[in-house]
């Protein structure tokens, strides 16, 4: 087994995984060897989200056998920007890293990550140049969320990805903020500092399949976006003040119509119209109906995950509560 690792950690890499026991090995090899060559002392925190097979298993066999693995088991799967949460909130190095499990983030661009974290930037992003092999449905739905966060961000999120180098003010600022619904990059944007960029080709999957459905992408996008932003609320009053600028265009030609004897006859138009508003009446109700069950949840102050274990150097340990409430670590 290996010395305990330095209490002076500069780097802490946080992989959130589900699923992955066909490459969490593999992952955890290639990435602790690239960090190795970077001679850094590092810790790699490895957050089982509730996963199904045995990666749990697996994570605590490699924990056992290096102190600077420590693995965080949450009690079921809680999505991965809770994930994401959980390792931002004991990571102890002062940078952090967040990448992939499944080795499509690629580990040999982290010298450079660091490179430009020693000239002075808070934040190093990846960002997508070229992806791999994608469905047409996928990028798709790629594009316009990534459109759509880029507007209500007011920056580009073209090619954006979790792939980052924070420094350690910036993950103290994202852990000061305390809400529920949370979205990593959005938040990332949010907060500012000096960013540089690194661009990269997104590798197939080093082993396994996405566990990333359609319908889940759909959910995922919409959540982020509403949990992020206020811009379908504008876009609502956009519509109504478009809406309330085309009936009055239309009275008065309805009325020059008539001043001229050549009223429109029949309820064709008239009924059609009453469809038009009443579907987007029903679809800005429903807008607003999803905004206050986001707010509804936010109300509750349920913490964002619950850890079921942690282990260090092969020992197991409890949260510091029976069922720990991650809003104490983000310091709400």
């Amino acid at each position: 087994m290996l010395a305990e690792p330095e209490e002076n950690i500069e780097l802490s890499v946080v992989l959130p995984m589900y699923d992955e026991q066909d490459v969490v090995t593999q992952s955890v090899s290639v990435v602790k060897a690239q960090l190795e060559s970077c001679g850094r002392s590092f810790e790699l925190i490895c957050v089982d989200d509730g996963s199904t097979d045995a990666t749990a298993e697996l994570l605590r066999g490699l924990a056992a056998d290096d102190p600077r693995v420590r693995v965080v088991e949450l009690s079921r799967n809680f999505g991965k920007e809770a994930a994401l949460a959980a390792g931002l909130g004991r990571a102890r190095g002062e940078a952090v890293l967040l990448m992939d499990a499944d080795l499509q983030h690629p580990p040999e661009l982290i010298p450079r990550m660091l490179e430009l974290w020693d000239q002075g930037y808070h934040v190093v992003s990846g960002v997508k140049e070229k992806r791999a092999r994608e469905s047409l449905t996928y990028r798709l739905m790629a594009r316009v969320f990534n459109t759509l966060m880029g507007g209500a961000a007011g920056s580009s999120f073209h090619g954006a990805s979790d792939f980052k180098l924070l420094d350690r003010q910036v993950v103290d600022a994202l852990l000061a903020c305390p809400e529920r619904a949370r979205f990593f990059r959005g938040l990332v944007a949010w907060v500012g500092f000096d960013t540089a960029e690194v661009p990269f080709t997104v590798a197939e999957r080093a082993a396994g399949e996405s566990k990333w459905s359609t319908l889940g992408l759909v959910r995922y996008s919409i959540r982020n976006l509403l949990a992020f932003s206020a811009l379908p609320l504008k876009l609502i009053a956009l519509l109504g003040f478009g809406v309330l600028l085309f009936s009055v265009a239309l009275g008065a030609w309805s009325l020059y119509r008539y001043i001229r004897g050549d009223a429109l006859t029949g309820f064709t138009t008239v009924i059609l119209l009453q469809v038009i508003i009443g579907g987007l009446l029903l679809a800005s109700v429903g807008i607003i109906a999803v905004y206050l069950a986001e707010m509804y949840d936010e109300l509750k102050r349920r913490p964002i995950y619950l850890v079921r274990s942690e282990r260090h150097t092969g020992r197991a340990t409890r949260p510091r509560s029976e069922l720990e409430s991650s809003h104490k670590e983000i310091r709400s």
